[in-house]
């Protein structure tokens, strides 16, 4: 059973997190179009003649990779705070459940 007071912490919880959920959203987005950005950064930067020895040049690059950890960091911490999220909506539709049929046994 999910008491009263359970379901209220994970309300205000999930108010009080929305700033931070919005940030890391956020800070994914960015790392998702940087890893776009350095890789035709680097593409143009490249001095081969042809499009694919320019593409793996610019996928072997150590920037290229520190963008792609950039990325994998910031959907990381996007997703297990979407996870968090959906855990206390959880919580608190069982709470309701639970209160409703306790309300229909009266």
């Amino acid at each position: 059973m999910i008491q009263d007071d359970e379901a209220e912490k994970a309300l205000r919880w999930l108010l009080g997190n929305a700033k931070a959920a919005g940030e890391l959203r956020g800070a994914r987005v960015r790392a998702e179009a940087m890893l776009k950005h350095v890789r035709a950064v680097l593409f143009a930067q490249c001095n081969a003649k042809s499009a694919a020895e320019r593409e793996a040049w610019a996928y072997a690059h150590a920037r290229y990779s520190e963008a792609v950890e950039a990325m994998s960091n910031a959907v990381t911490a996007d997703e297990e705070n979407r996870a968090l999220r959906e855990a206390a909506g959880m919580r608190i539709d069982v709470w309701r459940t639970q209160s409703s049929n306790a309300r229909g046994k009266l």
